[in-house]
């Protein structure tokens, strides 16, 4: 959802005297987010919700071109909904045919398009806290999607919303 960005990474050789530990290069990453707009840094230009996407088509890139084996976001969602965390549900999805990923979300968008869904809670008592995983299965993965959508309170709406999420 992004179809009119354009990112170039800038790349300059520093003075021999401003060589460290980081290199010998300064590299900045500059985008234009719309039509017509100048290309100025990231940090400027993108919000919240374009920096995720951003970093998301940086690291399909790079999928593409790295025999990396795993790949985890931690909400890569961030700042987005609606269509634009569908097309990230099926970015992702497209990814996982080649690489294995593991998605933290909190969007039923792109929960839904997961093969496997995994649950986790933290509970907190007064001596210390606990956390669980738990791999749903398909009725379990549909009730969690729902209360995504929804809240605590599931209904019967919103288990056929997260029915046409999972199914398209």
């Amino acid at each position: 959802k992004m179809d009119k960005a354009k990112l170039v990474v800038k790349i300059e050789e520093l003075a021999e005297n401003m060589w460290n530990e980081n290199g010998i290069d300064a590299v900045e990453f500059c985008v234009s987010t719309n039509p017509n707009s100048p290309l100025a840094g990231i940090d400027k230009v993108a919000s919240g919700g374009e920096l995720s996407r951003l970093m998301l088509a940086i690291k399909v890139v790079l999928a593409e071109n790295n025999s990396v084996g795993t790949m985890i976001f931690d909400e890569i969602d961030s700042g987005v909904g609606g269509a634009t965390a569908e097309a990230v549900g099926e970015r992702l999805a497209n990814l996982s045919k080649n690489v294995q990923i593991l998605v933290v979300t909190h969007s039923p968008q792109v929960a839904a398009k997961s093969d496997c869904h995994f649950k986790v809670e933290k509970t907190v008592d007064l001596l210390s806290a606990t956390t669980t995983v738990n791999l749903l299965n398909k009725q379990e993965k549909t009730e969690e999607i729902a209360r995504m959508i929804s809240g605590e309170n599931i209904s019967d709406e919103a288990i056929s919303a997260a029915n046409v999420l999972i199914n398209g």
